[in-house]
C-alpha cells in the first residue's frame, strides 16, 4: 500500500467520522427539546422505555449520546435509575439503523432504479440542496436540515473514499494474512472494541468496516467478532461519562456496560462453541456491507430477547458493583443540572427553563407571604421566607452559571432566544426574593414595636397587596407557560401599580398632616411602598424579556415607549379595567 492509498484511507475516515459527528449533532437539534420530554416518559412501562430507547437513538444516530443523557438526567435528580434500563437496550437496536443507510454503497447492479439507491448516485444531489438551504434559508429548521444533508453525503464521500483507499489491498498477500489474523474470534473481539473505543461510535466503527468489506476481503468469521467487539468498544462513553458523578448515575454506565457485555459473551461462547462442533458453512465467504448491517442487527436483537427478561437483574447488578455506603451516602449531593448534559443543549436548556419555573414560583409565593405577615406576623412562615429567599439565590448562582456556559455552545435561534430569556429571568425573580425579604424585615418591624396603620391605611395597602398579588401571578403564568398573551397583561397592571402607589404617599402625607398618623409608622410604610414598587417592576421586566425575545430581540425602553405611546387602544382599556378593579377608597 502506498503512501497516497495511506493519506487516501485516512482522508475517508476524517470524512465519515466528520459526516457521522455533523449528521448526530444536526439530528438532535431537529429535535430539539423533545428528546427530553421523550426520555421523561419512560417510567415503569417498559416497552415504553424500550420503544423511546430506539427511537431517540435513530433520531439522533449515536446510543453514546443517550447513554450521556442518561447520566446527566440521573445524576441531575430528574430520572430514577429502574427508568433507564430499558431505554439502553432499546438504543441498542436504534443504533443498527445507520448500519442499514450505508450498506446501500454495496449495491452492484445494472439496473438503473438500483443504481440510484447508491448514496454516490444520489448524496451529491443531497449535498446541493443541503447548501441551498444553508445558504438561502432564514429559517433555523431548514438550515439544520441542510446540515443533516450535508453531512451525510460527507459521511458517504468519505466511506467511497475509504472503499477506493483499500481497493488494491485485495491482491495483496500481506493485508490477507493481517486480516487472517481476524478470524481468531478473541482477537476479532479486541480489535472491534479497541478501535469503537477511540473513535467512541459503534455506528461509525461498522460503516468503516463496511468500506472495508466493499473489496470482498472480509469474510463472516472476522466481521462476526468485531462487531461483537464494536458493542463493548461503545461503552467507554458510558464510563466516561460517568466520572465525578454519583453512584445513581455511575449505576447507569454499569447496566449499558453489563447488557453489551453479557450479550457478547454469551454469543461469542455459543458461536465458538458451533464453529468447533458442527462448523458454520459460510463463516469464510466473503461478507458485504449489506451483509455487516444484518450480523449488526441480528446481533443486537438477539442481545435485546436474552436479556430483556432480566431488566431487575441487571439493575440489582448495577448495585452490587457499585455499592452503597451510608458515610459517602450523606455527602453525596444530586447535580443542580448535570455538566453532561450541555452535549445535548435543547436539552440542558429545558432542564434550565424548568428551574426557571420553579424559581418564578418560589418568588410568587414568598412574596404572597411576606405580604401577609405585615397584616399578621408568624415565626413559622417567616423562616420559610427566608429559606426561600436562600434558595433563590442559589438558583440564581447554579442557573446563572450553567446558562453561560449553554450560551457558548452552537444554538439554535429558538434555543439562543430561550437562554436569554432565562437570562433575564433569573436576576429579575431573586430580586423579587429581595424584596420579599424586604418586606418580612418591615413586618417584623411591625410586630416587634406593637405598630399598628390606621384603618385608611391598612384598607389602601390591602388593595395595593392585592394588585400585586395578581401581577405576580400574570407573571408567574406567562413565564411558565412562555405565553406573550399574557406578558402583555402585565405593564398595564404595573402602571396602575405605580398609581396606587403615588396616590397612597400623597394620602399619608395629609394624614401626617392631619395628625392621623406617626412619623415612625411613615417610615416603614415609605418602605413598604418602595420594596412593593421595586417587585412590580421586575415582573415587568419578566414580562417584557418574554415579548422581545419571541422575537429574537431584547430592547425594554423601546417596547415600552411603543406599548404606552398614547392612542394604544389596549393597553389603554387594560390600564383602565385594572384602574377600575383597584380603587382606594
Amino acid at each position: 500500500m502506498d503512501v497516497f492509498s495511506i493519506f487516501t484511507l485516512l482522508g475517508g475516515v476524517a470524512f465519515f467520522l466528520f459526516g457521522m459527528n455533523q449528521l448526530s449533532s444536526g439530528l438532535e437539534k431537529m429535535a430539539g427539546g423533545k428528546l427530553e420530554a421523550l426520555l421523561k416518559k419512560a417510567t415503569s412501562n417498559s416497552f415504553l422505555g424500550l420503544l423511546l430507547g430506539t427511537l431517540i437513538t435513530v433520531a439522533i444516530q449515536s446510543s453514546s449520546a443517550v447513554t450521556v443523557m442518561l447520566v446527566g438526567l440521573v445524576n441531575s435528580g430528574i430520572m430514577d435509575l429502574s427508568q433507564t434500563v430499558t431505554v439502553i437496550m432499546g438504543s441498542n437496536i436504534g443504533k443498527t439503523v445507520m448500519a442499514w443507510i450505508t450498506s446501500l454503497s454495496g449495491i452492484q447492479s445494472d439496473n438503473i432504479f438500483l443504481r440510484l439507491c447508491k448514496p454516490e448516485s444520489f448524496s451529491p444531489l443531497l449535498a446541493v440542496i443541503g447548501i441551498l438551504l444553508i445558504m438561502a434559508s432564514k429559517s433555523d429548521k431548514k438550515k439544520n436540515a441542510g446540515t443533516i444533508l450535508v453531512a451525510f453525503s460527507i459521511l458517504m464521500y468519505g466511506m467511497q473514499l475509504m472503499a477506493d483507499s483499500v481497493a488494491p489491498l485485495a491482491e495483496s498477500d500481506s493485508f490477507k494474512k493481517v486480516l487472517t489474523m481476524f478470524s481468531n474470534p478473541v482477537l476479532g473481539v479486541v480489535v472491534g472494541a479497541v478501535f469503537t473505543a477511540i473513535i467512541q461510535s459503534s455506528a461509525a466503527s461498522v460503516g468503516i468496516l463496511q468500506a472495508l468489506s466493499l473489496n470482498g476481503s472480509v469474510t463472516f468469521s472476522m466481521a462476526i467478532p468485531i462487531i461483537m467487539g464494536q458493542n463493548i468498544g461503545t461503552c467507554i462513553t458510558a464510563v466516561l461519562s460517568c466520572i465525578g458523578v454519583n453512584k445513581d448515575a455511575k449505576r447507569v454506565s454499569v447496566i449499558h456496560i453489563s447488557f453489551n457485555l453479557i450479550g457478547t459473551l454469551f454469543y461469542l461462547t455459543l458461536y465458538c462453541i458451533i464453529d468447533a462442533i458442527i462448523g458454520i458453512p459460510f463463516s469464510d465467504n466473503p461478507i458485504d456491507a449489506f451483509g455487516i448491517a444484518v450480523v449488526h442487527s441480528i446481533f443486537n436483537i438477539a442481545t435485546l430477547i436474552l436479556l430483556y427478561p432480566f431488566k431487575k437483574q441487571l439493575e440489582k447488578l448495577a448495585y452490587i458493583v457499585i455499592k452503597d455506603n451510608k458515610e459517602e451516602e450523606k455527602e453525596e449531593v444530586y447535580s443542580f443540572i448535570d455538566d453532561r448534559l450541555l452535549s445535548t443543549p435543547s436539552v440542558a436548556i429545558r432542564e434550565c427553563n424548568s428551574k426557571c419555573k420553579k424559581m418564578a414560583r418560589i418568588a410568587r409565593d414568598t412574596t404572597i407571604s411576606s405580604m401577609a405577615l405585615v397584616k399578621k406576623y408568624d415565626e413559622k412562615a417567616a423562616q420559610e421566607i427566608t429559606e426561600n429567599e436562600d434558595k433563590l439565590d442559589l438558583y440564581e448562582d447554579k442557573l446563572g452559571t450553567y446558562l453561560v456556559k449553554l450560551s457558548g455552545k452552537a444554538l439554535s435561534a429558538a434555543d439562543n432566544a430561550s437562554v436569554s430569556r432565562q437570562l433575564h429571568f433569573i436576576g429579575d425573580f431573586e430580586r423579587i426574593g429581595d424584596h420579599a425579604m424586604n418586606l418580612l424585615e418591615a413586618a417584623q418591624e411591625i410586630n416587634e414595636k406593637k405598630l399598628r396603620f390606621s384603618d385608611k391605611a391598612t384598607s389602601e395597602l390591602s388593595v395595593l397587596f392585592e394588585a400585586l398579588t395578581e401581577i405576580l401571578n400574570i407573571t408567574t403564568d406567562a413565564c411558565c407557560r412562555n405565553s406573550v398573551v399574557t406578558a402583555k397583561q402585565v405593564e398595564p397592571l404595573e402602571e396602575v401599580i405605580d398609581y396606587l402607589i403615588l396616590e397612597i404617599k400623597t394620602r399619608h402625607i395629609q394624614r401626617l398632616k392631619n395628625g392621623e398618623c406617626s412619623i415612625e409608622l411613615g417610615f416603614v410604610l415609605s418602605d413598604l411602598l418602595t420594596d412593593i414598587e421595586r417587585i412590580s417592576d421586575h415582573c415587568s421586566n419578566v414580562a417584557i424579556a418574554i415579548i422581545e425575545t419571541s422575537q429574537y430581540t431584547y430592547d425594554a425602553h423601546e417596547y415600552l415607549n411603543v406599548v404606552k405611546r398614547a392612542g394604544n387602544k389596549d393597553f389603554e382599556d387594560e390600564y383602565d379595567s385594572y384602574k377600575e378593579k383597584y380603587q382606594l377608597a
